[in-house]
């Protein structure tokens, strides 16, 4: 890229500098420059272009006091955003700090927004069948907490949660309330982990495919993510990564998995921690979807298994109720817990009152237990619909997947000529919208690969949400029929066949 600005400099332009700025704004617009490249240094580019030094340093700093560049000691000046196109007077992308570039993927936010489009038929965010939510049963629990303890819903509670939830989650999960603490969903609770286990560099090993938002948060720490591959579950592998990375820590989600949903069997799962054991990691378990069986429960937690204390426990109330009521928790010893919740009491004071005691209320009187049990038969149901779907309007063999036995998505598989990257511009076009399989994955994979959420959307809109996207598919594939049809042919006149 420096090469073409020396092709385009002309040292008769005045000024000089002006120039120069003008030449290397118009390649970080055109993303020629991209975001984090290196420029040369003051002198090298003077030599270059044969200008002075002092010229290059007065291009520089404008194009610092545009938010384009920024200078480090010792490091050298970097390439840190793009022109503001709505022409801003000030640059205030120039301003971000070079740990919240490290965030730029917008899928989980974008994902979030679409199952808010009610123009959508949203197979995206994973989202329980919230029309089964039981709002008279809920709605009863606030009415009394409100009615019998105001005081408590309208002050300031504590960072680690309300006694009462503390306590509930306790009985109703077999631990120690001192070990919980209570987040506003289980996303909290993966940025408050990362934020106090992680350092910039060090390795995590992770899902490979696994949970984006954890990916987005372990990234956005500055870990070094390291993919073990979750469906294959090879114990010899992860060993392998163990000895090879000596991990801060290994995340997972081991039942009905985001995305994939498998399971791991009992048999892996004591593996799994007798390594933890031996190499001193500890270990991270996603239990978001554990209680999502459609009929035979899964086998023990990690955290049940757990003889040494080494497993921090992720679960949320999100996936089995409603995405919208932000409370999910985790469970750790009480050294952790106590040290996160110092770290979440500068970001959160705490988590909302009103729907933590209505939440303590809701378990204790038997209603979060009756409405899971109305969930896996509802869930099942539109996972069949969904399957059913897609055998009717897909051709065989375009999509391809395992049927899972609990959990909320299908994940999915289509022909490699097919990317669902576009695949989804084009389904958002006709309505309908899905995660692409890159999303999902720490490294470049996951380009033949889609999720689809089978319990967010009512039975009676599965089939036309899969019958547009059975479209799509069609319409995707057309291309690489032609030109496969087109080397056949080719193929042919060089052979005289």
């Amino acid at each position: 890229m420096i090469q073409q600005i020396e092709r385009q400099f002309v040292r008769s332009s005045r000024p000089l500098y002006g120039h120069l700025v003008s030449l290397l704004e118009s390649a970080i617009s055109r993303g020629e420059l991209p975001s984090g490249s290196r420029v040369p240094p003051e002198r090298e580019l003077a030599q270059r272009l044969r200008i002075s030094r002092t010229t290059v340093v007065s291009a520089y700093r404008e194009l610092e006091s545009r938010g384009l560049l920024r200078g480090y000691v010792g490091r050298g000046t970097f390439v840190c955003a793009a022109p503001d196109p709505t022409g801003a007077p000030f640059a205030w992308r120039g301003k971000i700090a070079a740990a919240a570039l490290r965030s730029s993927d917008s899928t989980l936010r974008d994902t979030i927004r679409h199952s808010s489009n009610a123009k959508l038929l949203s197979l995206a965010a994973g989202e329980p069948a919230i029309d089964c939510f039981p709002t008279e049963a809920f709605q009863q629990a606030i009415n009394h907490v409100i009615a019998n303890d105001g005081l408590a819903v309208w002050r300031h509670g504590p960072t680690e949660g309300q006694p009462a939830l503390r306590e509930a989650i306790a009985e109703r999960f077999g631990l120690p309330a001192e070990s919980v603490l209570v987040l506003a969903g289980a996303q909290q609770g993966l940025d408050l982990l990362a934020r106090c286990l992680i350092d910039p560099g060090d390795a995590v090993i992770i899902d490979r495919p696994g949970y984006l938002g954890a990916i987005q948060s372990f990234n956005a720490a500055g870990a070094k993510l390291i993919g073990w591959d979750v469906v294959r579950a090879d114990m010899d592998e992860l060993e392998d990564l163990l000895v090879r990375y000596r991990p801060k820590l290994i995340y997972t989600n081991p039942t009905f998995q985001n995305p994939t949903c498998v399971t791991m069997p009992i048999r892996a799962r004591r593996e799994l921690l007798r390594l933890a054991e031996r190499y001193r990691v500890p270990i991270v378990e996603d239990a978001t979807y554990r209680e999502l069986y459609f009929n035979d429960a899964p086998p023990p937690s990690l955290r049940e298994l757990d003889a040494q204390n080494i497993v921090i426990y992720l679960n949320s109330f999100s996936k089995v109720l409603a995405p919208g009521l932000r409370l999910g928790w985790l469970s750790a010893a009480p050294s952790i817990v106590d040290q996160i919740a110092i770290i979440k009491q500068r970001l959160d004071p705490h988590t909302q009152n009103l729907g933590q005691l209505a939440m303590a209320r809701f378990i204790r009187n038997g209603n979060f237990d009756a409405h899971l049990k109305t969930l896996r038969t509802e869930h099942a149901r539109r996972c069949a619909t969904m399957i059913a779907s897609i055998q009717r309007h897909v051709p065989a063999g375009m999509i391809r997947f395992t049927r899972p036995q609990g959990g909320l998505y299908l994940w999915c598989r289509v022909p490699s000529a097919i990317s669902t990257r576009d695949l989804r511009d084009r389904a958002l076009a006709a309505g309908v919208a899905f995660v692409p399989g890159h999303a999902f994955y720490p490294d470049l994979a996951g380009e033949s690969e889609l999720r689809l959420c089978f319990s967010s959307v009512m039975p009676s809109a599965i089939d036309d949400a899969v019958r547009r996207l059975a479209g799509c598919l069609s319409r995707s594939m057309a291309p690489a029929l032609r030109a496969a049809r087109e080397a056949e042919a080719s193929g042919s006149l060089r052979t005289g066949t």
